[in-house]
């Protein structure tokens, strides 16, 4: 299967308040989104590939409402606390904490967890408590266990810091080895952050070194499905598909100059060269088969 997950972070903020949200009025910006992709994503009926969305929280119940009969559309949640409601239990004394239970009853059915600026966050916090930054993978595991045991879909995501790339395979194996123990792998799905490679003015990873992650995720998971976390883009959309050990992307901008911002036009050629790439190498690959 193939996966393209979109995180929309905090893309709602209209401009006036310093956000990049041009394309609809906040209180519709979740409705919106879905409303403008839904069909054209049908087109792929077949293709064997699974479309979600990550929406703040505010939104989750104006994009779940805007679903079609058939939508191809999963909306899905950023993140969810480390405890949750129980029969018989806590049942709610959570302030501010939304917990796996509360993203499922609102109509979600994944959730991206360990996104690096939620690991600097996390970090951030243990540092000035005079923790352990190590620490973070075991609360994103209890994150994590929590979001299968309600039901949902996780997207784990992994990555290095440039202070970290020389043991780039310490690093990952140990988010791996944390934050997946004990869990149900088969509901989890991994994306790779190269965090030393994110912000203006940095050199993105190339085809051979995301395929050399993709492969030591798979070999130290046991198989389990990765997708490109770096930025899937319309520059790079092909490139990344063409990667054999990758099995998706994660989309957040669509427009990096100009008039930044999300733009579900632009979304759906991002899409669109993704699987049109993808689409070309199984087809070179059959063929090769065939010589």
């Amino acid at each position: 299967m193939k996966h393209i997950f979109l995180n929309l972070k905090r893309f709602d903020i209209p401009k006036e308040y310093g956000g990049v949200n041009a394309i609809a009025p906040v209180e519709q910006w979740g409705s919106f989104i879905v409303r403008n992709t839904q069909e054209a994503l049908k087109a792929y009926k077949g293709r064997d590939t699974e479309f979600v969305m990550f929406f703040p929280e505010a939104h989750v119940l104006n994009a779940v409402g805007a679903l079609c009969e058939d939508s191809p559309v999963k909306v899905g949640c950023q993140g969810v606390f480390r405890q949750d409601t129980a029969i018989g239990g806590n049942f709610g004394a959570f302030t501010s904490s939304r917990t796996a239970n509360a993203a499922k009853a609102l109509g979600c059915s994944c959730v991206l967890i360990g996104h690096c600026e939620e690991r600097r966050d996390k970090a951030g916090i243990l540092e000035a408590g005079g923790g352990d930054p190590s620490a973070v993978n075991r609360i994103l595991n209890q994150e994590i266990r929590e979001a299968v045991r309600s039901g949902l879909n996780v997207l784990y995501c992994i990555g290095e810091t440039s202070e970290e790339q020389p043991r780039w395979q310490e690093v990952l194996k140990e988010q791996l080895d944390e934050g997946l123990k004990d869990t149900d792998r088969t509901k989890v799905t991994i994306a790779y952050e190269p965090v030393w490679a994110i912000g203006p003015g940095k050199t993105p990873p190339d085809s051979d070194y995301i395929g050399k992650i993709g492969a030591f995720v798979k070999e130290t998971t046991g198989g389990m499905d990765v997708v490109y976390g770096g930025g899937l883009k319309q520059d790079n959309a092909a490139m990344v598909a063409a990667v054999p050990d990758m099995d998706g992307g994660l989309i957040a901008l669509t427009r990096f100059s100009g008039e930044i911002g999300f733009y579900p036009n632009e979304y759906l050629e991002i899409v669109r060269l993704y699987l049109d790439g993808g689409e070309r190498r199984e087809t070179k690959g059959s063929k090769r088969s065939d010589l």
